[in-house]
């Protein structure tokens, strides 16, 4: 049976900025000294993120948004690019097997899109099919990841999907709104490639699921405004995922005749601390189980729709999955929506 598998990933990163350094550097006097945005700032469980646009250097909080398209467009090229062409290199690929390219991001648009001036760069094959999903947030790596493996399964084909985010460029004017300072602790820049084929050895995409409940649809959100994209990041959305993960995880187990006991390796998404513990105490993981998850939070923050491919890159490096192992991934987002993916080491 043709099924699809992930032959590689790969994840590149703009600079580095320390956390402590961003705060006495630029979000101290952003938020006007205030004792809780230094709390939410240092209690974020990050260590490092990454900029394209450092805010010490050039502040964009007031900033039009057609300069952070310009901006995009100028920056999120290279990234999507170099993540690609490590892919490639990883998975024993040619730019010129791939035959189908998905990009996905949310904080950026510009046309021809990413897909087409990748596959110009890269010097891919003028027949490659092509997709963008756009504006799903920090879920939209397995919705992609889905859309490869069903082309590998029903045609045959060899896929690549990256996933670029610049969050930077959306830094907003100072506010007390403790959801904006919360986004602004969080939110880091990344690119992150995974090749998918259709046999040989990799992960297996065995299974994918997915969980909306839009009676919460408000709580997150990722508003087009004059001044860049405004997030909204309710603090209810742990207890949300609190109410839905089990049952998702048990619909994606339940399925193949596996329980919770029988997964070796767990990729969940770091929004934040909160919501990587409340997913480990919904679904019994221990701090271990979920390691991957939140060092990826500590080093590289939450780089949205690239952080699950982070993850997975650093189950795969660190852990080193076994022949028959099995990884469950997930990620959330607006919605609010759950996704979860089932692979197995090939």
């Amino acid at each position: 049976m043709v099924t699809g598998r992930i032959s590689g990933i790969a994840s590149v990163f703009p600079p580095a900025l320390d956390q402590q350094d961003a705060w006495d550097g630029f979000f101290s006097s952003h938020f006007s000294n205030s004792r809780l945005a230094q709390r939410v700032w240092l209690t974020a469980g990050i260590e490092q993120r990454h900029t394209a646009v450092d805010p010490r250097v050039e502040d964009l909080s007031g900033a039009s948004t057609a300069e952070r398209m310009r901006l995009f467009a100028e920056l999120a090229l290279p990234l999507a690019r170099d993540a690609v062409s490590k892919c490639l290199e990883n998975s024993n690929l040619a730019a010129t097997d791939v035959e189908l390219l998905t990009v996905a991001s949310c904080t950026g648009y510009l046309t021809p899109g990413l897909d087409i001036l990748v596959a110009r760069d890269l010097s891919m094959s003028p027949s490659v099919q092509r997709l963008h999903i756009g504006h799903m947030g920090c879920y939209a790596a397995l919705p992609a990841l889905s859309t490869l493996a069903d082309a590998a399964c029903a045609r045959n084909k060899v896929g690549v999907m990256v996933c670029v985010e610049l969050t930077s460029l959306h830094l907003q004017s100072a506010t007390d709104d403790i959801e904006q300072i919360v986004a602004h602790a969080l939110f880091s820049d990344a690119a992150a490639a995974a090749a998918i084929v259709p046999d040989g050895r990799g992960l297996e995409v065995v299974d994918i699921v997915a969980r909306t409940d839009t009676s919460t649809a408000d709580l997150m959100s990722w508003e087009v405004t004059d001044h860049g994209f405004r997030m909204r990041l309710s603090p209810k959305v742990p207890n949300v995922l609190d109410r839905h993960v089990l049952a998702m995880t048990t619909e994606l187990l339940d399925a193949h005749h596996l329980t919770i006991a029988d997964i070796d390796h767990w990729a969940i998404h770091p929004g934040g601390p909160k919501i990587v513990a409340t997913v480990a105490q919904r679904l019994g993981l221990t701090d271990n189980q979920v390691t991957a998850s939140t060092d990826t939070l500590r080093r590289h923050g939450n780089c949205s729709s690239a952080t699950l491919l982070v993850v997975l890159e650093e189950i795969i490096n660190r852990e080193r999955p076994q022949q028959g192992q099995h990884i469950v991934a997930m990620a959330f987002g607006p919605g609010l929506t759950l996704y979860g993916a089932l692979l197995r080491v090939r």
